[in-house]
């Protein structure tokens, strides 16, 4: 199997043969990242720092379907960067300005996501249209600009979320096939804990009152619940509380969650 530095490195060459400044979209290099820009009309000015990224599937047909999209004056949507399932980025709204990617949503303290965050969307059907594991060459490119964006806002590895993490209720996105270990393996994101793991015995509302202490709108327990196992034990995501879920969770508040990382 290739490493992912290999297909970050394959994927830039095929880059710098195919990407061409002329009258399309325009290729630019940012802090070693080469993306396109492809400008979205969607966003206005932002009302809080960047303390956040916020990481979702395109959940439409073909990415050239969701780039229409994001680019519509109509649809009051746009994300500030797209990643292809070949791995090209397009960036579509700068990073200074707030994308309207987030919709009704809350974390940890913030109700107003779309100020603080950076939005990448990541081209999949999503469950809607035929839910695929995303390939390892776009998985690269989503990591180096995840690190990237990390580093240059410093953003904590517990404020890079999914969607689902943010507005349980309305969304499923990125899903259980998202490879976060890909991110938690290099610091980019928090790990599923695996080690020294201890069951508190919480009541199914000690649990939920746990889930909203760590970030999450709890309003639906359930929803809430399901969002949880979708990020942290994808491999069963039925909305029940047990006790490999309060022992995952336990681990999360503390310090120093350990594991695949």
């Amino acid at each position: 199997m290739r490493s992912s530095g290999d297909v970050t490195m394959q994927r830039h060459d095929r880059r710098d043969r195919d990407c061409v400044v002329g009258a399309g979209p325009t290729a630019r290099r940012e802090a070693g990242l080469k993306f396109i820009e492809t400008p979205s009309p969607n966003f206005d000015d932002r009302s809080l720092p960047i303390t956040m990224i916020v990481l979702h599937y395109t959940g439409m047909k073909d990415g050239a379907s969701a780039i229409a999209r994001l680019r519509d004056p109509e649809a009051k949507v746009s994300s500030h960067y797209l990643v292809e399932e070949d791995g090209t980025v397009l960036r579509m709204v700068a990073e200074d300005k707030r994308a309207w990617h987030a919709g009704k949503s809350h974390w940890r303290d913030v109700d107003d996501v779309n100020s603080a965050s950076i939005g990448i969307e990541i081209v999949n059907p999503g469950h809607e249209f035929g839910y695929r594991p995303f390939p390892p060459e776009q998985i690269a490119s989503v990591v180096q600009l995840v690190a990237e964006i990390k580093d240059r806002h410093e953003i904590t590895r517990g404020n890079i979320v999914g969607h689902s993490d943010i507005a349980p209720v309305r969304k499923r996105d990125p899903g259980e096939l998202f490879p976060w270990h890909e991110l938690a393996r290099r610091r980019l994101a928090l790990p599923r804990p695996t080690k020294n793991l201890m069951d508190p015995g919480w009541t199914e509302g000690g649990f939920c009152l746990a889930l909203e202490r760590f970030g999450y709108d709890v309003e639906n327990r359930m929803a809430a619940t399901m969002a949880f196992q979708r990020r942290f034990r994808p491999e069963l995501v039925d909305g029940e509380v047990d006790a490999e879920c309060r022992c995952i969770l336990l681990a999360l508040l503390l310090p120093k969650p350990m594991g695949d990382d």
